[in-house]
C-alpha cells in the first residue's frame, strides 16, 4: 500500500518541478501558478508550456505582457491577470488584442483594469478603444524628435542671425571702402593739382 502513495507522491511532487515549468512558477500537470511571485513584467518567463490548460499571473507587478508571449497557449481553459498595475500605454495593445481573440467562457479579461495614465485608471484593458490607448503613448523617440526640432529651429534661427551678421558687415565693409576710395581718389587729385601747380611756378 505504502508503494503506491510514494509513487503518486512522487509523480504530483516531479510533476511541480517538471524541467517545463518556467522559472519563478509551479507546475502541478498543466497547471501553471505564476501568482503572488512579485514579477516584473521583465521578469516574466519568456515562454509556457505549449499544453498549458490554466495560467495564473495574479497579484504580481506586471504592467504589460512581452509581444507573443501568449500566442501559443491554444488549450487554456483557465487565465488570471487580475491584481496586476497594468500601464495602458502603446505597450499595453498586445494584451488587449490577446484578450479580444479569448472566447467568452475563459473570462480572461476581468480584473485587467488600468493603473495608469490616471485617464484611464479602473478601465478595462479590453474595453480600451486603440485612439485611447494611442492617445496616451509616449515614447523616448517621440521626445528625441521634438528635440530634434527644437535644434533643428534654433539652428535655423543662427543661421538667419549670422546671414543678417554677414550682410550689415558686408554693407558696412562697402561703405567703409568707398570712402576709402573717395578718400584716396581726392589725395591723390591733391597731390596732382600740387605737383601741376609746381611746374607752373617753374
Amino acid at each position: 500500500m505504502k508503494g503506491p502513495l510514494f509513487l503518486l507522491l512522487v509523480l504530483v511532487l516531479g510533476g511541480q518541478e517538471s524541467s517545463g515549468c518556467p522559472n519563478h512558477c509551479s507546475c502541478i500537470g498543466s497547471h501553471v501558478n505564476c501568482s503572488g511571485r512579485s514579477l516584473l513584467s521583465s521578469s516574466l518567463p519568456t515562454s509556457f508550456l505549449a499544453g498549458t490548460t490554466e495560467l495564473l499571473l495574479h497579484n504580481n507587478h506586471l504592467t504589460t505582457v512581452p509581444n507573443q508571449l501568449l500566442d501559443g497557449l491554444t488549450s487554456l481553459h483557465s487565465v488570471s491577470l487580475h491584481g496586476n498595475p497594468w500601464i495602458c500605454d502603446c505597450g499595453i495593445l498586445y494584451l488587449r488584442a490577446w484578450l479580444l481573440r479569448q472566447p467568452a467562457y475563459l473570462r480572461a479579461h476581468q480584473g485587467v483594469n488600468c493603473s495608469q495614465p490616471s485617464s484611464l485608471r479602473g478601465r478595462l484593458v479590453a474595453y480600451l478603444t486603440e485612439e485611447e490607448v494611442l492617445d496616451s503613448c509616449h515614447y523616448w523617440y517621440c521626445d528625441l524628435a521634438f528635440t530634434a526640432q527644437v535644434c533643428l529651429f534654433v539652428f535655423v534661427i543662427a543661421q538667419v542671425a549670422l546671414l543678417v551678421a554677414l550682410l550689415v558687415f558686408l554693407r558696412k565693409f562697402e561703405r567703409l571702402s568707398k570712402e576709402v576710395w573717395r578718400t584716396t581718389r581726392e589725395s591723390l587729385i591733391a597731390e596732382g593739382e600740387s605737383v601741376t601747380f609746381k611746374d607752373t611756378e617753374i
